[in-house]
Order: structure tokens, then sequence, then C-alpha cells
């Protein structure tokens, strides 16, 4: 495969990943803590990321939507949410 034909090969797997998982809107962590405030019982998924700095990621859905945030440290999440831990939140792009 020419190198050109490996680069559209690339973007047409970006594009169909993007497809796939739908509109991601990344956030702030206080954009995110008010978007969580804006739902009763909010579903709020959770992982550990980053390699070498540790860091805690978040993706929740608000309006059709989905929210994701990447914090350096723990977010206090309200009492009503229902959390999901994973291992991973894979975001593309």
């Amino acid at each position: 495969m020419s190198n050109g034909g490996a680069t559209a090969a690339i973007v047409a797997a970006i594009a169909q990943a993007i497809k796939a998982s739908g509109t991601i809107v990344r956030v702030a962590p206080e954009d995110f803590m008010v978007i969580i405030s804006k739902s009763e019982n909010p579903l709020v998924v959770t992982a550990k990321g980053g390699f070498l700095n540790k860091a805690y990621d978040y993706l929740t859905g608000y309006k059709g939507l989905a929210f994701f945030t990447r914090s350096a440290n723990p977010l206090h999440l309200p009492g009503g949410c229902e959390l999901i831990n994973s291992k991973q939140i894979w975001i593309p792009g």
C-alpha cells in the first residue's frame, strides 16, 4: 500500500471510529460538574487514566450527548450519581 493509500485508510478508520462512538464533548472538570448537577440521578462512568501522570477520567450523558473530562484529582460527585467503574475510557482522536 502506498503512503497515500495508508493515509487514506487511517483517515477512514478514524472517521469510522467517530461514527461508531457518536458525539463526545470534552469539557473542563468544573463544566463536567455543572452538567452532572443538571441531572437528578446521573450515570457516570469513571476510570483511572494516564500512563506517567495519573488522571481520573469521567464520562456521562446529557440530552443525547456524551461529555468527557479528565482531572488530575478525583472529582467529588454528588451522592445521587450512579457510578460505573471501568478499567479505561477510550475516546477517539
